[in-house]
């Protein structure tokens, strides 16, 4: 994979991260899930309205079409691996924006995963 696939691919998964981000924080705006059938049309509405869903959905567009791009130049073998990366990315995030408990048991999982990508990444 050379440099330019490999920064395609981690835009995209940056983007990712930063839509589930984005979606955390409508449903901290917005609320928790309709409770009767009815509900659901006002809360379709309130999405519609709301600038941190629409700011991730846009965000997953983008990322789709950068991830496109990857998957047209290396193996999906190869480039889906990448993707664990947004957990690093969403993690960091979620405790410093979102306040968010990351403990010792996630971080050691993190570390676990990272370990993960260098050696896939060296069986290219």
């Amino acid at each position: 994979m050379n440099l330019l696939t490999f920064m395609l691919a981690v835009t995209s998964v940056t983007l990712n991260a930063f839509a589930q981000i984005a979606l955390r924080k409508t449903m901290q705006t917005i609320g928790s899930m309709p409770q009767s059938i009815l509900d659901y049309f006002y809360f379709g509405y309130q999405l519609l309205l709301n600038v941190w869903f629409l700011t991730g959905m846009s965000l997953y567009a983008v990322s789709i079409g950068l991830w496109m791009a990857v998957l047209g130049k290396v193996e999906v073998s190869l480039a889906y691996p990448l993707l664990s990366i947004g957990y690093i990315i969403t993690a960091f995030i979620g405790y410093f924006f979102l306040h968010e408990n990351v403990n010792l048991i996630r971080v050691a999982g993190l570390v676990t995963i990272c370990i993960g990508i260098i050696i896939i990444s060296r069986s290219a």
